[in-house]
C-alpha cells in the first residue's frame, strides 16, 4: 500500500464518520435523519431516498413525498420501526414527520453515540496506518526501497495519521456542541 492508498483509506474513514454524524439528530429536522431508513418496496429493502423525496419545510418537520403513492404505508411503517424516536403521520398523499426537541437525557445518549462512532473511525485510521507501515517494512526488508526512503514514508504515514486523528476529534467536538446546544 502506498502513501496515497493509506491517505485514501483514512479519508474514507472521515467520510464514513461524516455520513454517520449526519444521521444523528440535533433537534433540527434534516433529511439526513432518515438516511438509515430502509423501506420494503418492490420485493426488497430500499433506502428511503430512492422511493421518496424528503424535504424540510420547517425547522422541526420533515415531509416525505413518495414517488409511488402505493408505498405510503410501507414508508410510514419503515420510519416508525427505524428506532429514531419519530412518529410519522400519513395524510394519504405524503407523510409528515415532526421532529420533537431533544431531552437532556437523549442529548447525552447521542453524545455517547458520537464518541463511539468517532472511536470506530479512529480505529479505521489506525488500521490504514498499520497496513501501510507493514507494507513499507516489507519493502525495506526485501530491498525494494532504501531504508532512508522507507523511514521517510513511515514518518509521512504517521503525520497523516496525526492529521486525520485531530480532524476526527475536531468533527466530534463540533457535532457534540451541536447536539448539546439547547
Amino acid at each position: 500500500m502506498s502513501l496515497k492508498e493509506a491517505e485514501e483509506r483514512m479519508e474514507d474513514a472521515v467520510e464514513a464518520l461524516r455520513r454517520e454524524f449526519a444521521a444523528v439528530r440535533t433537534g433540527k429536522a434534516s433529511p439526513a435523519l432518515l438516511d438509515t431508513v430502509r423501506v420494503d418496496a418492490y420485493g426488497s429493502k430500499m433506502p428511503l431516498n430512492q422511493v421518496a423525496n424528503v424535504s424540510t419545510p420547517e425547522a422541526s418537520l420533515l415531509v416525505v413525498q413518495p414517488y409511488d403513492k402505493a408505498l405510503l404505508e410501507d414508508i410510514e411503517r419503515a420510519i416508525h420501526t427505524a428506532n429514531l424516536g419519530l412518529n410519522p403521520a400519513n395524510d394519504g398523499n405524503l407523510i409528515r414527520v415532526p421532529v420533537p426537541p431533544l431531552t437532556e437525557e437523549r442529548r447525552k445518549e447521542y453524545a455517547k453515540l458520537l464518541h463511539q462512532m468517532t472511536e470506530e473511525a479512529r480505529i479505521s485510521v489506525r488500521h490504514a496506518r498499520k497496513v501501510g507501515n507493514d507494507e513499507i517494512k516489507v519493502a525495506i526488508k526485501e530491498h525494494e526501497t532504501s531504508e532512508d526512503e522507507g523511514f521517510r514514508q513511515l514518518e509521512k504515514i504517521q503525520e497523516l495519521t496525526n492529521h486525520y486523528s485531530s480532524f476526527l476529534d475536531e468533527m466530534l467536538e463540533n457535532k457534540e456542541k451541536e447536539v448539546m446546544a439547547i
